[in-house]
């Protein structure tokens, strides 16, 4: 598995690595349950994914004793108002999981990733609400400096 790292915090050793196959896919599966309420189930999951994939989308995931405990999800996008950068889409702990430094550990992979690719920043949009992943944001170095905004189109 290419990408492939080791840390440990507080005695407990966890493996980042990037997912590859659908299988792996696959067990991230609980994760973005958690984190994204809009797909319903683990096949439109994997559907998206799939589609995702082929515009660069990427899904790191943080396991310990082979349980996906964290996922990051990113693409590379180059912009004018931004120039090139990695895009967070999706980053989440399990719920029991939280406060273990593991957000934290996914955020620094991230990093790594978009120094290794020559980006200026790695951005991200988060809603309102998640109060303690903007507190988890902030305390890594990401500084709050947009509001992001949408139209949906009707009948969607």
């Amino acid at each position: 598995m290419a990408g492939t790292e080791r840390t440990a915090k507080r005695g407990r050793e966890w493996r980042i690595a990037e997912a590859e196959t659908e299988q792996e896919i696959r067990r991230c599966w609980p994760v973005f349950r958690e984190l994204r309420h809009n797909i319903p189930d683990e096949e439109l999951y994997v559907d998206r994914w799939r589609q995702q994939r082929a515009e660069g989308y990427r899904i790191s995931f943080l396991e310990r004793e082979d349980e996906v405990l964290g996922i990051a999800g990113y693409r590379l996008v180059n912009s004018m108002a931004w120039g090139r950068i990695i895009y967070l889409d999706d980053l989440g702990v399990l719920e029991e999981k939280r406060g273990e430094g593991l957000g934290a550990a996914l955020l620094e992979h991230v990093k790594k990733v978009a120094e290794g690719l020559d980006c200026e920043a790695v951005h991200l949009d988060t809603g309102y609400h998640r109060k303690r992943a903007h507190r988890t944001y902030l305390r890594n170095g990401f500084e709050l400096e947009s509001h992001h905004l949408k139209w949906e189109v009707s009948g969607t």
